[in-house]
This record gives C-alpha cells, structure tokens and sequence, in this order.
C-alpha cells in the first residue's frame, strides 16, 4: 500500500488549506471533491503543486473505489455543510452526509485505511443547559438542526465500531472564519467584517449566544496534528477543535470588528428562539496531542479586511462564496 492521505471535499474551504500543510509535512495527497462551489481554479493550483484531484461526487461508488486504491489515510471533509444548506435540499443532505459518509467508513475499512479523520461540529452540543461553563468532549450532545443530528449520526457509527479495521477519529470544530484560496461568506466572521467593510447595515441576531471560533488555517493544523499522532492517542476519539479563550457572543464579534472599521452600522435584532448557544472546552485536543490555534478572531478578521482592500475576492458578495446552492 503507498503512503497516500485522501482528502474529501480536499478543495474546499478547510480542504485546500489541509491539502497544502499535508504537502508541507511530506504527505502524497490525492483529492476527492465535486467542485460544487466553482472552485476549479484551486483543483488547478493543487494539481500543479503534484496533488492528485478526482472530480467527482462522493456520493459516486466508482469515484470512492479509485479515491481510496492504495490509500492508508482519509481526512472526510466532503458534506454539505452548514444550517442553511442541509435545509434548504434535505435529500442531498442526507445523501451525502449520511449515505456517501456510511459507504466511505465501510469500503475504507474495505480498502486497508488504517485511520479516518471525521470533519464534525462543535453545533453538535446545541443549546446548553448552563453556556457559561465550556462543555467537553464528554458533554451532553443536543444538535438543533439537521446539519448537526447528522454529523452526531455518524460520529455514533464511526465510534460504534462500523469502521472494521480502520482507526476513526472525530474532529468536532468550532465555527471556522479566515482567509482560503476557496473562500466563504455564509461565516459569522467573514461576513459580518465584508458587510462592515463595505459600510453596510448589519443586522446581528441573537448576539447573546456563546459560540467558539477557530481560523481555518488552525483547523487544518488541527486535522494534521490528529494525522501525525500515534493511532492508539487518537483512535475512537473525539476531540474538540479550537481554543478555550475563543468563545465569543456576536457582541462580542462585532466589537472585535468595530475596533479595526469605522464603517457600516450594527442593529440588534433581539431573538431569544435562536436555540443553538454553547460555549467549549478545548483542553483535550491541547493535552493530548500538544495542539494550541496560533491565530484568534482579531487576527483573522485583520486578514479579510487585507484580503478586501486588496481585491482579492473581486465581488465579495457572490454567490460562490457561501454554500447555499441557488
């Protein structure tokens, strides 16, 4: 068997990011992603940088039987991602989040791979009974939405023993934001910095509730320091992904933001119905595996705001930048 890490959805938001730090740790990596979002010019700069990439659906057999030949590692990033997008086509959803991510576990272990990272959410802790106090990996699980019952679903196959012989470990990540070659603005982060950037009227919803948040770039380190450990550290475990100090109200957000644009304006739109508040522990990932996120909020919303005045994203506000199809 060669010595090849799969990345699903390997061109996205967090994947392209991944697929450069495994490339910087020595890694062979070969990509399985759809390009849903339009993101053919990243595919591109991958395959010049020696990436295989496989265009195709996960959710095609065919496609996962070459992705997985000869691979000892899968990094399982490809979903539709987010609230809005498992809403707005519940049967995609379901189809790939659940029937491609159940048929991947079981032609990897199949195949030989000997681990499998899951891509999960911190959205699976939903609403806490007490937001003050960070939950762990051990918390009560109360998902909200249908993004979060279905990454719960699979986190209970991987970890019941559905794998075989592959080592799967989950990853539940905070709320990502930051700069990547494949660009989102459906994040909390990024978009309320592109609206106040762009002098517009922010409406802010719920902006009491406790979420963490992690830099993409971090997220990505996240997936490598799991990849790098030794099996039995991380095999059938769950780990939070951020940093303790990273949970924020989206007050708190829009003070970090405010502090570096003097543009725009903020209402508040006060919802007391918006059911998902948590804040999370992150000792684990830190204690165990000796991983700490080297950026924070106001880094990463210092880095749009570059990326804008720069022009980096041409119009901010299209459509290939969030995740809802339309």
């Amino acid at each position: 068997m060669s010595d090849t890490t799969l990345v699903t959805g390997g061109s996205g938001y967090i994947g392209a990011p991944l697929v450069a730090e495994l490339r910087a740790a020595g890694h062979v990596v070969r990509v399985l992603d759809s390009l849903v979002h339009g993101q053919h010019e990243v595919a591109a700069e991958q395959e010049r940088a020696g990436v295989e990439v496989l265009r195709a659906d996960v959710r095609d057999r065919e496609a996962r039987r070459e992705a997985l030949a000869g691979v000892r590692r899968v990094v399982h990033l490809a979903a539709i991602v987010g609230d809005a997008a498992c809403a707005r086509d519940t049967t995609l959803s379901d189809e790939v989040n659940v029937g491609a991510t159940r048929e991947l576990l079981a032609e990897a272990g199949a195949a030989g791979v000997e681990r499998l990272v899951f891509a999960s959410t911190c959205s699976n802790y939903g609403r806490m009974a007490d937001p003050s106090v960070p939950i762990t990996e051990e918390g009560e699980l109360r998902p909200v939405s249908l993004y979060a019952e279905q990454k719960v679903a699979m986190e209970q196959l991987m970890l019941g023993g559905a794998s075989g012989t592959t080592s799967p470990t989950c990853l539940r990540f905070a709320t990502v934001y930051g700069v990547a070659s494949r660009m989102r603005f459906d994040l909390t982060v990024n978009e309320f910095t592109r609206d106040l950037w762009a002098g517009r009227r922010l409406e802010v919803f719920g902006e009491q509730f406790w979420r963490p948040y992690i830099h993409v770039r971090d997220a990505a380190r996240a997936v490598l320091a799991v990849l790098q450990a030794p099996i039995d550290r991380v095999g059938g475990e769950v780990f939070n992904a951020g940093n303790t100090a990273e949970n924020y109200r989206k007050l708190d957000l829009v003070g970090e933001i405010t502090r570096q644009i003097d543009r725009g304006s903020i209402v508040y739109t006060h919802r007391d119905e918006d059911p998902r508040d948590y804040k999370v522990g992150f000792e684990k990932i830190h204690e165990r595996l000796g991983f700490e996120p080297l950026l924070t909020v106001p880094d990463g919303i210092s880095e749009i705001i570059a990326a804008l005045d720069s022009g980096t994203f041409g119009d901010p506000y299209d459509a290939r930048y969030r995740n809802t199809l339309d």
